[in-house]
């Protein structure tokens, strides 16, 4: 048997395959397309797992109304199928505090992925409606994907995480096309180039069947030569006299959210924060900038004149402090705080506060929960444990420092929202992106948190900080190289230079619009091509 006449068979299984085999079928390849994503980055994987959507979605054509709804549930399948494995390391999240938390972990890995799961089904209805017996229904499929993963980052305070065009961010040269069209522009075009390949069962030539595939590779080829030309047209630099050093104190979860830990969370931070790494460091007397991770004290740092005296001890004039911390609002006198923001700091050698930015998009059931009082009211609580929640900031600001260019900060996952990224006024030197990943232990969350952030910094052409309480930390280029890290689970500390941005780049200019155009153009092609009668 010729290898058409193989892989035609496994098509035609796949095709004809109904009940709980096709299901079964739909969860193993959205299992197995989750190795596309960190810390795997196995992106040709897809061009397995995607040419068994199209057969599933071929295959639909034997159900009711048009295939729609057999479609949309083998798009369910396989979105259940990717997102468990893709996001059980939430489950660690409930056993940070095991007696209030632990029953809830079953409903946290599967009803999330259940939930995310319904995009995924929505994107093979679509890709269902617009479905063609030719190799355009690869087309199909990727236009429906990118609008219901767009949709995904967006409806109830949106959860992009992992988005299928992740999965062509490694190789670097790959990942460089996002800074001409986005994260869902580069969705669209993972998705066609993955499923080109099922198109080689259908009838016709053999020239014929080679055409999407060849295309495909094509287009592929073309985004690996023009990321190793804009990598080679950007080197790494750096600004002039801006040393950073960002501290990682691997600290237990538990820790970090324990008032009576207070002096040991603070004497650890100071000391680790003035380590010697080398025969000619001087500690944090020879560094511009002192990062500390998100939400770095178990108390109210500006209510603690102690621990604020502490701070300016350390630090050295023209040092600054940049560091999360949980904010109280501004209360009259004498009256109980209750709630409070999730905040970044920038504080002078003298003890002073120069700026301050206030988380704006908060994590659903980690900082509030929907329908908060009600919620409360029947006994739940968000796993921060703070009453009524955290409060959300009012704008996106650079933080102005004195010794650095501005930067633009991001708390934890607002990272993963492309779009987020606007600012009123001047463009910032560089992001920073402040988080705690140690809710999630030593598991794939924390490389998937930084590959997606990873992408800001090409997506805008700015130089991105993370400073991360377990890791990540990282030091990255405006184009996306690591220029210096700290591993996952590793305390010490990290000192580099910070790169200098590369011109704003088409999407820092113009944001979505050409995904949306390629979106439109991709779908126009396909409605518009004439449907041969009876399909």
């Amino acid at each position: 048997m010729t290898q058409r006449g193989v892989l035609s068979r496994i098509a035609s299984g796949i095709i004809l395959a109904w009940g709980w085999k096709r299901a079964l079928i739909a969860f193993l390849a959205g299992a197995a397309s989750s190795l596309a994503m960190a810390p795997f980055n196995a992106w040709p994987v897809l061009f397995i797992t995607f040419p068994v959507v199209v057969w599933l979605i071929d295959g639909s054509a034997a159900g009711k109304r048009r295939g729609v709804p057999a479609a949309a549930m083998a798009g369910w399948w396989f979105g259940f199928g990717y997102f468990v494995p893709g996001l059980y390391w939430i489950g660690y999240a409930f056993l940070v505090d095991a007696d209030t938390f632990a029953w809830l972990l079953p409903f946290a890995i599967c009803g999330l992925p259940a939930y995310l799961a319904l995009f995924t089904a929505l994107g093979f209805a679509l890709a269902r409606l617009l479905w063609r017996p030719d190799s355009l229904r690869i087309l199909s499929l990727a236009v429906g994907l990118t609008i219901s993963e767009w949709l995904r980052g967006h409806l109830l305070t949106g959860f992009p995480w992992n988005a299928f065009g992740y999965a062509l961010t490694e190789p670097l040269a790959l990942a460089q096309s996002i800074s001409l069209i986005g994260i869902w522009g580069l969705t669209l075009l993972t998705v066609a180039i993955s499923a080109s390949p099922a198109v080689l069962i259908d009838d016709g030539s053999a020239k014929r069947r080679w055409t999407a595939p060849a295309i495909a590779l094509g287009v592929l080829a073309a985004m690996a030569v023009y990321g190793g030309i804009r990598l080679d047209l950007s080197p790494t630099r750096l600004v002039d006299n801006v040393r950073l050093r960002i501290m990682q104190p691997d600290l237990p979860q538990d820790a970090r959210f324990n008032y009576s830990a207070k002096a040991e969370v603070m004497q650890k931070y100071l000391s680790l924060s003035d380590r010697s790494t080398g025969p000619k460091s001087t500690g944090v007397r020879d560094v511009s900038l002192l990062i500390w991770p998100e939400s770095a004290f178990p108390f109210f740092l500006s209510r603690e004149p102690d621990a604020m005296a502490q701070i300016a001890d350390l630090l050295p004039k023209g040092t600054v402090l940049l560091t999360g911390a949980v904010r109280p609002p501004e209360l009259p006198p004498g009256r109980r705080i209750t709630r409070a923001y999730n905040s970044i700091y920038a504080i002078d050698h003298d003890g002073s506060i120069l700026s301050v930015y206030d988380k704006l998009h908060l994590v659903p059931f980690g900082e509030f929960l929907p329908y908060q009082n009600l919620m409360e009211r029947i006994g739940f609580v968000q796993l921060t444990k703070v009453q009524g929640g955290f409060l959300s900031g009012v704008t996106r600001h650079n933080l102005e420092l004195p010794n650095a260019p501005p930067a633009l900060p991001l708390i934890c996952y607002e990272a993963i929202f492309p779009d987020e990224i606007k600012i009123d006024g001047a463009r910032p030197g560089w992001i920073l992106n402040l988080t705690n990943d140690g809710w999630f232990g030593i598991s794939s969350g924390p490389y998937q948190h930084l590959q997606q952030a990873r992408m800001r910094a090409i997506e805008q052409g700015l130089p991105l900080v993370r400073a991360a309480n377990t890791g990540v930390s990282a030091v990255i280029d405006p184009v996306g190289r690591i220029v210096a890290k700290l591993g996952l689970g590793v305390e010490g500390v990290l000192d580099s230079g910070l790169p200098a941005p590369v011109s704003p780049t088409v999407y820092a200019r113009v944001g979505e619009l050409p995904a949306a155009v390629l979106v439109a153009l991709v779908m126009m092609l396909v409605l518009l091509r004439k449907r041969p009668s009876g399909s």
